[in-house]
């Protein structure tokens, strides 16, 4: 049975390309063939601004959003971010999903796909990088940065063309690995 890896769509806003930026990385996600993909988009799961009454660590989510997000995340083995950089920092968005929970994080490979302008959103993983430490997340080095992204959208499709091939496949490779040696570590 194939790992599962949850690919998160983090941007929200109306003017996003995250969907578009994952919607690419999912296939080649496919054509590795090393796991069982799930798209998971923040706009639609459309998580409140963080309101459970009781901190997560205490397991007792009192609402529904919660629940379901939790079950979600349970569900994961690893993780792909897909995110942008916004005022030189992660997405507000993903600290908040991030926020809701914590057991469900524990002991799981996470990886990036980066966009943005001259940085390629690197400056919103690190920042990321150190919020997951603490849930347990486990962020590998491996990511994919996409600088003046923007440029390679052509008819609302993302298309670097094949520069970014091998360093699709090493994220995958390595997240494969960490996935497998952290699994025992879950049970």
């Amino acid at each position: 049975m194939m790992p599962r890896l949850h690919v998160v769509t983090v941007s929200t806003r109306d003017a996003r390309q995250g969907p578009t930026i994952a919607q690419w990385f999912l296939e080649k996600a496919k054509a590795h063939g090393k796991f069982e993909l799930e798209p998971i988009d923040l706009r639609e799961l459309d998580l409140p601004m963080f309101d459970e009454p009781i901190h997560p660590m205490k397991r007792q989510p009192q609402y529904e959003h919660t629940k379901k997000w939790a079950a979600k995340v349970a569900q994961a083995d690893a993780f792909v971010f897909v995110t942008p950089e916004y005022n030189y920092g992660m997405p507000p968005s993903l600290l908040n999903a991030l926020t809701y929970l914590t057991y469900e994080w524990h002991y799981k490979a996470a990886g990036f796909v980066s966009y943005g302008g001259v940085s390629g959103g690197t400056r919103s993983v690190q920042m990321a990088k150190q919020v997951m430490t603490s849930l347990k997340i486990v962020p590998i080095p491996e990511a994919v940065n996409l600088p003046f992204f923007i440029k390679q959208i052509v008819d609302g499709k993302f298309d670097p063309g094949d520069t970014q091939d091998k360093p699709v496949n090493t994220l995958l490779d390595e997240l494969a690995k960490w996935t497998t040696a952290l699994k025992t570590l879950r049970s």
